[in-house]
Formats: structure tokens, C-alpha cells, sequence
């Protein structure tokens, strides 16, 4: 039985499977006779002591858990500054450890969340404490470096395609004398995956989304509303997916919301979708309806992709085995190795290579015009979405899911502000 204690731990916006790569730390340390104990609300609670004995869960809940969406232990949007500028809360980050005698720190979250794990682990070092940190990619937005895919992503990615398509067939049934277009709001504030994840809705450039767009294109208002004007006028209805990330050419997010900035510093976006509503019914003259689906893209468990369920549960997995292997400043990361069939791998990336790097778009996903993508894209994505990992449901008809009993582990240090 290895000595010390594992150290879990959720952060930033959860995912339709990350409990799944919670439940899989869990099973794989528990093979292993490592005790797991789980950060309540992501690093704020390690910094608080504030922390739970997943011992006190039942195997049959821990199982429940791989199918439940949300965030099981809790996550937040904190972000720990350099270790100059923040060295007093590192600080007390090792005293937390030291205390619970934990020995391997698993962060599960995305470039913020990598970055501290980096930085957590520079300075055990620097204070000469045995401890291994591991990076679990997550993130709904596919903008890790590195990795092929993120765990979460997948499954957001078939939510939005197929709600694209049914509401793609109510505008084209109601187009005649009601609805015109309608604009749906995709998360992603740099990159563009989950916006062009809505492009396998359709086949043709006249299937919908006839016009996506792309925070990695400067949006043109102009250009957008003939293309819009040019759709309708063409087959009689459109349908529009904007990322929440898109910028005109002077680098302004179409959705600034005020100027406003989130826990992790990042500017505050939300309402592109009513904002292009807004300018295609004022200069067309178009009845327009508009849907900013917000959570539910990345909490739709009833809709996940088995093949994001599958990775979301490797990477868990694998992140338990490199810890104890002391394969420290690592993360399990997703290496495509077939295309035809599609086949994967997890493989160890050093987290120097992704904290604080963003993978974007690259030029030659966006069609040529900007409004859609190619079929170099779809090739990508496809494989993403493929299979459902369905939760079981009740009698009622509604998926069953869990709730865990987060049994509080006894505080040894005194309270701390954070």
C-alpha cells in the first residue's frame, strides 16, 4: 500500500463527464488502497482545509457518479496569481498537504487549472516536499494545448449539434409566416470548436447552420447581414451560430458586457445571440427568434458522447497511475492515432506544454467564405460525438443520478481568509 494520501480536486466550468473522470480517480486509487480525499469547490477548498473522505462513499455511488453531470466535490473560478505574487497561499497549499500527509494532487480543470498544478509543483519542490502533481485536462471549450480532444467537449459538442438540427426543422416549418432566422449562442471565448461543432448539423451549405460564426474571423456586420439576406432569400429561413467570442476587426467582443471580468480575470461575455437578433430584424426587417442554451450545453448528460465518456474516464484513470508512477508536472493527454477507424491513445504531455497555451481553430477548419466548416473539420469532429452514453433512467422518466454524502474530513490547521 503506497503511503499518503491523494488529493482530487474539481475547477472552472463543469462538463456533462467530468464526475466521470472524478469517479475513475476514485476506482483506480481505491484498487491501488490509496486513500482520496476531495478538495470541496476546487483549490479554494484546499486552501481552506475544507475537504472530504471519499473513503465514506459507497462503491455503488461512486459508480452512480460516472453518470451524473455537474460537478460532484464542488468546483470555482479561482485563480492563483505567480508564486511571487500569491507565495502566501502556495504557502498554505503545503501546509494543507503536509497535514493530510498528501503526497499525489490531482487538478481536473483546464489552462488556469494546469497552471497551478505547474506552479504547486515548482514549489514542493522548492520547499523539498514529496509531491506529485498531475493536470486532468476538462474543458468544454477544446482549447487545451496538445491533447487532441478535452474531456467534456465531446459531449457538448453533440448537444449542440443536435439541438441545431431540431430546431433547424421548427424554423423550416414555421418559416413560411413566422420565424425568418434564428441565432443560437455557442460557448467559447477564443476558440471556436463548439461553434463549428454546430456545422455537422448539416451537410450542404444550404442546410442549416447556413452561417456559423468564429471568434478566430473578424466579424463584419455588413458582410453578415448580406450573407444572412442572401440565405433567406435562397432557401427561405436561416439559422446562425455565433460563439459568444467573436470580436469585430478592432479586437471588441460583439458581446462586451459592460466591460466586466470573471473570477479568472477574463472579460464577462453572454448575449451576442439577442444582439445579432437584434441587428437582423433592424436592418432586414426579418422576424427573428434567438436561444442562448448557456448550461445546458455542457451539463446535457442524457445526450453525452460515449466516445467523450470513454476519454473523460481514461484520463482520470491515467492521471492515477502517472501520480503514483511520480510522473510529476504531467498530464494525460489525448493522442489521435487512426483516422479511419478512429482509434486513441493517452499519453503523458509535461504541463509547462500547456499551462497557459489556447489551441484554436486552425485556418484550415473555417471554409473559405468564413461562414462554415470543411471537410477537414468534420473529419475531426465526427468521431467526437460518435455513440451515447446514456444514464439510466427511473420510473419517472427522468435520469437518476446521484448525490454524494461529502463527509467533511476532520480540519487540522487554523481557519484561513482566503
Amino acid at each position: 500500500m503506497p503511503a499518503g494520501t491523494l488529493l482530487y480536486a474539481q475547477s472552472g466550468g463543469v462538463t456533462a463527464v467530468i464526475n466521470a473522470t472524478a469517479a475513475a480517480v476514485v476506482e483506480t486509487a481505491r484498487k491501488r488502497k490509496v486513500k482520496v480525499l476531495a478538495a470541496r469547490n476546487g483549490i479554494l477548498g484546499a486552501l481552506r482545509e475544507e475537504l472530504i473522505d471519499t473513503s465514506k462513499e459507497p462503491a455503488s455511488a461512486i459508480r452512480a457518479l460516472a453518470h451524473t453531470p455537474g460537478g460532484a466535490f464542488g468546483s470555482c473560478r479561482f485563480k492563483l496569481k505567480s508564486l511571487d505574487e500569491d507565495r502566501a497561499r502556495y504557502e498554505r497549499l503545503i501546509d494543507v498537504f503536509r497535514a493530510h500527509q498528501v503526497r499525489w494532487f490531482l487538478y481536473n480543470g483546464g489552462n488556469d487549472s494546469a497552471d497551478t498544478a505547474w506552479k504547486v509543483s515548482q514549489l514542493a519542490g522548492e520547499f523539498g516536499y514529496p509531491l506529485t502533481c498531475i493536470g486532468v485536462p476538462k474543458t468544454i471549450d477544446n482549447d487545451l494545448a496538445v491533447t487532441d480532444s478535452c474531456p467534456g467537449f465531446g459531449s457538448a459538442a453533440k448537444y449542440t449539434a443536435v439541438s441545431v438540427r431540431e430546431a433547424a426543422l421548427d424554423v423550416a416549418a414555421m418559416a413560411d409566416t413566422s420565424t425568418k432566422v434564428f441565432v443560437y449562442e455557442a460557448m467559447g471565448r477564443h476558440a471556436g470548436w463548439l461553434a463549428a461543432a454546430a456545422g455537422l448539423a448539416g451537410q450542404s451549405p444550404d442546410q442549416a447552420p447556413q452561417v456559423i460564426l468564429f471568434p478566430e474571423r473578424a466579424y463584419d456586420e455588413a458582410a453578415f447581414l448580406a450573407k444572412v439576406d442572401a440565405v433567406v432569400a435562397r432557401v427561405g429561413w436561416c439559422v446562425v451560430v455565433a460563439s459568444e467570442g467573436i470580436r469585430d476587426a478592432g479586437g471588441r467582443f460583439v458581446a462586451d458586457a459592460g466591460g466586466g471580468k470573471d473570477a479568472f480575470g477574463h472579460t464577462q461575455l453572454g448575449g451576442v445571440a439577442p444582439y445579432l437578433a437584434g441587428r437582423v430584424k433592424d436592418a432586414l426587417g426579418l422576424k427573428v427568434h434567438w436561444t442562448v442554451p448557456d448550461y445546458l450545453q455542457r451539463s446535457a448528460r442524457h445526450i453525452a458522447s460515449m466516445t467523450d465518456f470513454e476519454q473523460a474516464w481514461a484520463v482520470g484513470r491515467k492521471a492515477v497511475e502517472f501520480a503514483l508512477a511520480d510522473r510529476n508536472a504531467t498530464m494525460p493527454v489525448i493522442v489521435r492515432t487512426s483516422q479511419a477507424p478512429y482509434r486513441w491513445k493517452i499519453e503523458a504531455a509535461p504541463l509547462s506544454k500547456v499551462a497557459n497555451h489556447e489551441k484554436k481553430m486552425p485556418p484550415g477548419f473555417i471554409r473559405r467564405d468564413g461562414y462554415g466548416i470543411t471537410a477537414a473539420a468534420r473529419r475531426y469532429l465526427e468521431p467526437l460525438v460518435r455513440g451515447e452514453a446514456y444514464p439510466p433512467y427511473g420510473r419517472d422518466g427522468l435520469p437518476k443520478y446521484v448525490s454524494l454524502r461529502n463527509a467533511a474530513v476532520e480540519q487540522l490547521l487554523p481557519p484561513y481568509e482566503v
